[in-house]
């Protein structure tokens, strides 16, 4: 799919508008000029790049983003592409591309042209960051240091829950089947790795005490490793694998909204599933679009916006708010919440965690 997009992006970046100044000057000049705003619409990091969309009628934007946020923004961007229009007489289509959050990281680093990211975690978006694409400092551009969506770790049994698992320290239990996704490329997944390891520690144990614990989980409990956390939810609601699934808890909350029966539960020590946005410098100044993409990145924290999230059951980033107030008290409250820099941030539960080699490869390494 993202192939598509890339090519229709790099076809629209080679066209370009240049709006005619009536002061007089001749012809030649304005051909020269013409000429000159063309080569600026398909650089990187000029300012003229950024404008020339702006003075188009119709703008794309391509939005590449993580599997569960689709609900959320099937219902956002109408919302934004009206508005825009109000306030600029100016056309906004969007290209949408959704799937694991790793997967999705890596498409753009590739060459997928994106616009706008929407990532399961700030380390993907990181990654992006190195590659060259998005410029340092993308987290304070915004409110939140760029979070915008956030959730917690739920544990999804079948009905009835027969083996009564409630709890962390229950998934580990003997002959309990658990359903997950890959921390190789699922954001959720590295999220639902972090809520075992945190779990652990909060125990009162210490790190020998979380190895053995996430290494029972994975070698002996996990009996699937899906790509992303879609497919985690349709190999236990579809196909009805596992006896429990973890997930995010809007995944959870939106299920029932279609109708579904879900029997799950909030362990009460749990992690802040944060969820960054980011435009893709480069990119929105090649095609230029940043100035309706910063437009959009900064408009999916008004309170219009987190609504929308907040009815597909992400945890509003301003539960106070008049225009979220109602809808946060739908959420149970948790009482042991930890956060990624309880941990030393993403780059170091990267290194720690997940990188080629590190605890995660060894306890895989364990099933051989």
């Amino acid at each position: 799919m993202w192939t598509d997009i890339s090519h229709r992006w790099k076809q629209t970046s080679l066209k370009s508008f240049v709006p005619l100044f009536l002061v007089g000057v001749i012809l030649s000049v304005a051909i020269a000029a013409c000429s000159g705003n063309s080569e600026n619409a398909a650089s990187t990091n000029k300012p003229e790049a950024s404008t020339v969309a702006a003075n188009k009628q119709d703008v794309e934007l391509t939005l590449v983003s993580f599997a569960v946020t689709k609900a959320a923004h099937d219902a956002i961007i109408p919302k934004f592409v009206e508005k825009w229009k109000q306030e600029h007489n100016q056309n906004v289509k969007f290209n949408q591309s959704y799937g694991g959050s790793g997967s999705q990281t890596r498409a753009v680093i590739d060459g997928l042209e994106a616009d706008i990211v929407h990532l399961a975690l700030a380390l993907d978006v990181n990654r992006i960051q190195q590659a060259g694409l998005i410029q340092p400092g993308w987290d304070q551009e915004i409110p939140n240091n760029g979070i915008v969506s956030r959730s917690v770790a739920a544990l999804i049994t079948r009905e009835g829950n027969p083996k009564n698992l409630n709890n962390w320290q229950d998934i580990a239990k003997d002959g309990v089947q658990v359903i997950t996704a890959d921390p190789k490329t699922s954001g959720i997944a590295r999220w639902n790795f972090l809520a075992f390891w945190n779990a652990a520690i909060k125990s009162g144990g210490g790190e020998q005490k979380a190895l053995d614990f996430v290494a029972k989980i994975y070698t002996k409990n996990v009996s699937l490793l899906s790509k992303d956390a879609r497919e985690a939810t349709d190999a236990f609601f579809k196909q009805g694998q596992g006896d429990v699934l973890i997930n995010y808890e809007n995944e959870v909350l939106l299920a029932k909204q279609k109708g579904e029966k879900v029997n799950y539960s909030i362990p009460d020590v749990n992690i802040s599933i944060d969820n960054p946005v980011a435009v893709v410098d480069k990119n929105v100044d090649k095609h230029g679009t940043r100035k309706v993409a910063q437009a959009f990145v900064k408009y999916l924290s008004t309170p219009e916006a987190q609504v929308e999230f907040a009815k597909v059951g992400f945890r509003p980033m301003d539960e106070t708010a008049p225009q979220t107030k109602k809808l946060a008290a739908k959420y149970p409250k948790v009482k042991n919440l930890a956060s990624v820099s309880d941990y030393g941030g993403w780059e170091a539960i990267q290194r720690k965690f997940f990188a080629d080699g590190a605890i995660f490869d060894q306890i895989q390494s364990r099933k051989r």
